[in-house]
C-alpha cells in the first residue's frame, strides 16, 4: 500500500472530486472479477472513485484496505459509500522498432508531383 502526505492527498481529493465512480461492488462483495476491473482503471486513469452498495462502515473500510493491499494503491478518501483509490501510472517503455519513423528525404511540394505537364 502506498502512503500519502496530507498536502499530496488534498491535491488528489480535489481532482477526485469532478469524476464519477467507474465500478461498483454490491452484494457479491469484492469478488476476483470486481478486482480485475479495479486494476484494469486503476492502469488506465491513475485516480478512480469506486461506489459500494453496502450500509456498513466497517465492511467499506475493510474494502478499502483490501484494495490498497492486492493492488498496491494508496487510499485517497472514504467518505460516504464513495472511495477514492490512486496508483500512479507506471512508466510506459517504448518497444524497440515501434516508435514513429522519420523521413530521411524532404517532402515534396504539391508541384513535384505534376512533372512537366506544362512544356
Amino acid at each position: 500500500m502506498l502512503n500519502l502526505n496530507s498536502e499530496e492527498r488534498r491535491a488528489l481529493r480535489a481532482r477526485a472530486h469532478s469524476l464519477q465512480p467507474v465500478v461498483a461492488i454490491s452484494q457479491n462483495g469484492l469478488s476476483e472479477p470486481v478486482v480485475r476491473e479495479i486494476d484494469a482503471s486503476l492502469a488506465a486513469h491513475e485516480l478512480i472513485k469506486v461506489r459500494v452498495y453496502n450500509d456498513d462502515r466497517e465492511e467499506r473500510e475493510n474494502f478499502l484496505a483490501s484494495l490498497c493491499e492486492r493492488l498496491a494503491a494508496a487510499p485517497v478518501q472514504h467518505i460516504g459509500k464513495l472511495l477514492v483509490l490512486w496508483r500512479p501510472r507506471p512508466e510506459q517503455q517504448a518497444a524497440p522498432g515501434r516508435g514513429r519513423l522519420r523521413r530521411n528525404l524532404p517532402r515534396r511540394s504539391k508541384r513535384s508531383f505534376q512533372g512537366n505537364a506544362g512544356n
